[in-house]
């Protein structure tokens, strides 16, 4: 069953996930939506120093939208902010330095953050795809700390923020991967079996489905939403995935045709008009499971999940304010 959903998935992304399927897709776009003011408004993008998150940095800054970049390193942040005041002409981009897979840090700066700023929108962008298993300094598994649990600390942490602000919305990339997993919550950090980064990854995003799911049900007074990129010529993917990139570069997304939708579920008044905790693509909401592929977990797992993930959050906040 993994082998159909694999080719499944593999087949229908050829169809849609490239960019072929953008330009396609793009026919039907109406260009008003994302053609606003954003002035006054506060945005935070996290992994904003490359690829699809400093693409959609650089968009909302050209509607001059006050832009929070978070990232991991400084150095190439820096180059990053500084091309993006360069091109768009926006002042109002802020640099912060955290690591995401680091929950202590996560929350160090989400206790600062709301002290001095407000927030509209939460972009949660960083992820990573690490293909052997490896442990951060505080002993979790890197790709679940970082698009996992550094997702949901972040996300969680600034929810009294966002709760505060008028239109707050968070968008979390995700990736089409997910539709070959099920919800797995037996074994958060692949401790079991053999170690498949592809598949880890895949997990963590079917994960990010799931929260958003959850949070759009309890916090009612935020739009939230989860969107696949599709496939996208970034430094990630040439990094994590060598083979897939030289197999599919002539045909890979730009970094701005994978930001497109972030973009419009960022800006545009009619992503709003659709309810919260969809999964999106190419401006639409899509379906989270592929026909026939048992990907469906009971209610309980998924609360299963949050609690497990809160109970990590929380140990985590008491050291890093003790």
């Amino acid at each position: 069953m993994s082998w159909y959903r694999n080719t499944v998935w593999f087949v229908k992304g050829l169809r849609e996930y490239t960019r072929g399927g953008y330009e396609s897709a793009a026919k039907h776009f109406n260009p008003a939506d994302v053609e606003v003011d954003v002035a006054g408004r506060s945005f935070l993008v996290t992994g904003a120093n490359s690829g699809i998150g400093k693409a959609t940095a650089k968009e909302i800054a050209r509607r001059g939208g006050t832009v929070h970049l978070v990232c991991r390193n400084k150095e190439r942040a820096e180059v990053a902010k500084e091309e993006i005041v360069t091109e768009t002409g926006n002042q109002d981009i802020f640099l912060h330095i955290v690591d995401i897979s680091n929950p202590k840090e996560i929350w160090k700066f989400a206790e600062k953050f709301q002290n001095e700023h407000k927030l509209n929108v939460l972009i949660n962008n960083a992820g990573c795809m690490v293909n052997n298993r490896e442990l951060t300094e505080d002993g979790l598994e890197k790709n679940f700390a970082t698009n996992t649990l550094g997702t949901y600390i972040m996300t969680t942490a600034l929810l009294p923020l966002l709760e505060k602000a008028a239109d707050a919305r968070v968008i979390t990339v995700s990736s089409g991967g997910m539709l070959v997993q099920k919800l797995n919550i037996s074994d958060l950090q692949s401790a079991k079996g053999p170690f498949d980064g592809t598949m880890v990854y895949a997990q963590n995003k079917r994960q990010q489905v799931v929260l958003t799911e959850q949070w759009a049900k309890a916090h009612r007074n935020i739009h939230f939403s989860v969107m696949h990129p599709g496939w996208a010529d970034t430094p990630a993917v040439r990094s994590s995935m060598p083979d897939f990139y030289e197999r599919m570069k002539n045909s890979l997304r730009t970094e701005a045709q994978g930001a497109d939708t972030v973009l419009w579920l960022a800006v545009s008044a009619e992503a709003t008009k659709l309810p919260s905790g969809l999964f999106f693509q190419d401006r639409q909401p899509v379906p989270t499971h592929l026909p026939l592929a048992y990907t469906h977990s009971p209610p309980e797992d998924e609360e299963k999940l949050m609690e497990v993930l809160e109970e990590f959050s929380q140990k985590f906040k008491s050291i890093s304010s003790g």
